[in-house]
């Protein structure tokens, strides 16, 4: 196990590098987050589903699928069964960007 030391000095190593790339986005945390939250939690999500479950106002998280849509990380569609919501979904573009990063961050953890 890491010694938060470390858990830094990894989590550092995988930004650095991901930013020194010429075709990686600069995200920021909370875009990073929603993104995350957006791959990793249960389907379906929502503006209101995110807010709430990243406890961060609804404004904030607008903002932040503006740009990861604006990415292809992520795209907004109209839920079928509720012509009032809109579903944030995942893309293929999305998820290739987090598997890269996940490689990243295992490259940066192994050079401990």
């Amino acid at each position: 196990m890491n010694t938060p030391l470390q858990n830094l000095s990894v989590w550092q190593k995988a930004v650095l590098e991901n930013v020194q790339s010429a075709d990686a986005p600069d995200l920021s945390e909370r875009q990073m987050a929603i993104l995350l939250t957006v791959y990793l939690k249960p389907y379906p999500h929502t503006v209101k589903s995110l807010s709430e479950l990243l406890i961060i106002s609804k404004p904030p998280v607008t903002r932040a699928l503006d740009t990861l849509a604006s990415y292809g990380f992520i795209k907004r569609q109209p839920d079928r069964k509720d012509k009032r919501k809109v579903l944030i979904m995942r893309t293929v573009k999305g998820a290739e960007f987090l598997s890269k990063f996940a490689g990243i961050i295992g490259k940066a953890e192994q050079g401990i």
